[in-house]
């Protein structure tokens, strides 16, 4: 079937899946404690999407030309049965790729049974090796050595290449930039440096915490030299550079400070079943309800099809722009970054 193109001619090639809004973290810059607290009502299961009607939903997408899921939350892990589910959609003809984005606190456990699953490779979240920083970011206490040990545990089940993030927030984090650099460094790990980005209303975003890519590159290259590397594919978010002895790559994605939003082709996928077209969106179109009436399969494909022929985000650009934007976004905990 025809690939669907959106108003900026870009095509959907990438299908994020949130399989739940919930977390066993509070990470101060997602989802910080004073509003994700104990009296915080998460999605109740009825409300959540079956495995069945994500399967139907990604092999609609498939048709219009998606070929890369991956699996997001909150923490994708505490959703009950999700190797399970990583096996349905594996399946799905068209599909060629199939990742998972996890905080690591349970990947030493579960690596093996994803892999075996059909989960082709894994990104692991992890912002500093300091182990007091960490815990303070994570704000619960959860130690690093237990995600490095989750890092090994993938890298032994052969989700590779395995990619760590590492969110970078001026003042909280940043000296700890060369100690991630030099940890992951020739081990076969890809760590990419995510600029602090101003996604939902709770983290009390200030555009002075952010680093700029440039500068850690800069830092980087000064330690050990750094080349650029061409672009895998179209709509790669991450600019690549390689270290010159050999020791592998970085990748940085700055959505602050060079936005890609002009070859951007990801739609999200919440866990209740909204679609969001760009991750900075204030709303998102309700699939639950479509998927829960008669709708045929070819009306369905043509509902998502009009979505995505409609769609004319590229909210990065105009901020970079200058161009006044006060509009109240979803929170990343509840699409999955």
């Amino acid at each position: 079937m025809a690939v669907a193109l959106d108003q900026l001619a870009r095509p959907v090639r990438d299908l994020r899946i949130s399989v739940t809004d919930r977390c066993n973290f509070r990470c101060v810059y997602c989802m910080p404690k004073e509003v994700f607290g104990k009296q915080f009502e998460f999605l109740r299961r009825e409300q959540l999407l079956t495995f069945e009607e994500i399967e139907r939903l990604t092999r609609t997408f498939a048709g219009m030309g998606v070929e890369k899921l991956r699996i997001t939350g909150g923490e994708p892990l505490v959703r009950r049965g999700v190797d399970e589910l990583i096996a349905r959609l594996a399946a799905v003809p068209g599909i060629r790729d199939v990742t998972l984005t996890t905080n690591g606190s349970l990947l030493a456990r579960m690596a093996r049974k994803l892999a075996d699953a059909g989960l082709n490779r894994v990104t692991v979240s992890l912002d500093s090796l300091d182990d007091e920083t960490f815990r303070a970011m994570n704000d619960v206490d959860f130690p690093v050595a237990d995600v490095l040990d989750g890092i090994d545990a993938a890298l032994a089940a052969g989700l590779t290449p395995v990619k760590v993030n590492m969110v970078v927030k001026r003042g909280t984090n940043d000296d700890g930039i060369l100690e991630m650099a030099e940890r992951f460094r020739g081990t076969g790990v890809i760590l990419r440096f995510i600029e602090y980005m101003d996604v939902g209303a709770t983290n009390g975003w200030h555009l002075d915490e952010v680093v700029p890519s440039a500068e850690v590159v800069s830092a980087i290259d000064d330690r050990w030299p750094l080349e650029p590397v061409e672009p895998g594919y179209r709509g790669e978010v991450a600019s690549r550079y390689r270290y010159r002895d050999g020791g592998g790559e970085i990748g940085l994605i700055s959505s602050v400070t060079q936005p890609f939003c002009h070859d951007c082709t990801r739609a999200r996928l919440s866990a209740e079943g909204k679609l969001y077209t760009c991750l900075f969106a204030s709303r998102g179109h309700d699939l639950r309800a479509m998927l829960r009436s008669d709708l045929s399969d070819a009306d369905l494909d043509e509902q998502l099809r009009g979505l995505w022929r409609a769609r004319d985000d590229r909210y990065s650009e105009l901020r970079t722009q200058g161009t006044p934007l006060d509009l109240p976004k979803v929170e990343m905990s509840h699409i999955g970054g």
